[in-house]
């Protein structure tokens, strides 16, 4: 599978091919960023520490020595090279790099790249047209400025936690990390902007992403709800707050999502998916408007129909009518579907340790063709030698002596 993925590397046009991006950051948001990035065709070169590299090669699943599923989940389509940026001769190297590259993206504390030698001034002086992408918790100009920041921390500071989860239960942390995933979104959009109007007009730009903005951000349509009402908004759990019925629902056999969306469809779920016309041509729940205001007196008459037919054969039904409806599944199930393989969402990639891992692909399409994985997320320093010695002509002397310095680790060669 991977070598063909390869080669349709050659047939596809890559928007940010040529682009070159420094990634210093850690994690999940500054990662993402800068492997939405690399998806695109931007050469991103992922500087580690040489011992412990990025803290998500010790969280989730081991896989092979250096890697983990966590890890492997934010950086496909990188190198890695083993830089000391707390040694004089690390950060040198790192200037010595910078003109060569168009993006550095850090998630430093706030003031702790400036103390390395690596702010966006200093290094401006360097790369006068640099992209500097900078991504914290908080407000770089507030008093939180040096607080660290944390997605689990931010969902409950922004209020994620407490518009999730069922009514009368404690706030409830969503399942991925939220806040880092928009974020790491936002600092990509935020990147590609830059890079354009550096197209027009040869200016480079400091970028300042805040975990806590993304947070309150994507609180959307809720958080305008709760400064409308003067107070939180009602929890509805999986289902929604003004659409009825529209949610998870248990049938005989197992559990389905059920979007009923306007009132030609509820007319249709009722005499031809429940068999209860009745329902319908009661005017408590003929309209949405309705069904919303009545919702305590029909949601359990729903539940108990619903329930008393199988799965399949309500989505056969559902289907038929036209409602948008679908099975919930496992996430095991979902990954190993027959949609998810035949959409080419996750291919096996070679690894040096373990022969072959899974790889999520990139969710893009340019010109109907998905965007190939380049790169499998490299093992620490896998790139070292050759990004340095083809950026800097760095030779193997020089490299070993930088090695026996602790600057940074050379992969091992292929035996």
């Amino acid at each position: 599978m991977a070598d063909s993925n390869t080669e349709q590397n050659q047939d596809i046009d890559f928007p940010l091919e040529g682009v070159r991006v420094l990634d210093l950051s850690r994690v999940f948001a500054g990662p993402l960023c800068g492997m939405v990035l690399a998806d695109f065709g931007a050469e991103v070169v992922k500087v580690e520490h040489p011992g412990r590299g990025d803290d998500t090669r010790d969280w989730g699943i081991r896989i092979g020595k250096t890697e983990t599923t966590y890890y492997n989940s934010m950086n496909r389509n990188k190198r890695s090279i083993t830089l000391d940026l707390q040694t004089p001769e690390g950060v040198k190297i790192l200037h010595e790099l910078l003109p060569q590259f168009d993006v550095l993206i850090h998630n430093f504390k706030t003031g702790g790249a400036e103390k390395l030698g690596l702010g966006y001034e200093q290094l401006k002086a360097i790369k006068p047209d640099l992209i500097y992408c900078a991504v914290a918790g908080y407000d770089s100009s507030g008093p939180e400025a040096k607080r660290p920041g944390y997605d689990l921390v931010i969902q409950g500071e922004a209020g994620l936690m407490a518009l999730n989860g069922e009514a009368g239960m404690p706030p409830l942390k969503f399942g991925v990390a939220v806040v880092d995933l928009v974020t790491g979104m936002y600092a990509a959009q935020a990147v590609l902007a830059a890079l354009f109007r550096r197209e027009r007009t040869g200016k480079g730009r400091l970028i300042e992403m805040a975990l806590y903005d993304s947070g309150i951000t994507v609180t959307g349509y809720y958080g305008l709800d709760a400064l409308q009402l003067g107070r939180d908004p009602e929890r509805y759990g999986n289902a929604h707050p003004s659409i009825v019925p529209y949610g998870m629902y248990e049938a005989a056999d197992g559990p389905l999502i059920i979007a009923v969306g306007n009132n030609s469809q509820f007319d249709k779920f009722c005499r031809q998916v429940i068999m209860r016309p009745d329902i319908v041509e009661d005017q408590r729940f003929s309209t949405n408007v309705n069904r919303a205001r009545n919702r305590l007196e029909l949601l359990p008459m729903l539940k108990t129909l619903i329930g008393s037919f199988p799965r399949d054969q309500l989505l056969e039904r559902l289907t038929a009518a036209g409602i948008p409806c679908g099975r919930v599944a496992g996430l095991h199930e979902a990954l190993t579907s027959e949609r998810t393989r035949r959409s080419g969402l996750l291919r096996d990639m070679p690894h040096p340790v373990v022969g072959t891992t899974p790889v999520f692909a990139p969710p893009y399409r340019l010109d109907g063709q998905r965007l190939p994985i380049r790169h499998a997320p490299p093992t620490l320093g896998e790139g070292t030698r050759e990004v340095l010695q083809r950026l800097l002509t760095l030779d193997d002397a020089q490299l070993q002596d930088l090695q026996a310095k602790g600057v940074l680790t050379l992969p091992q060669e292929p035996s």
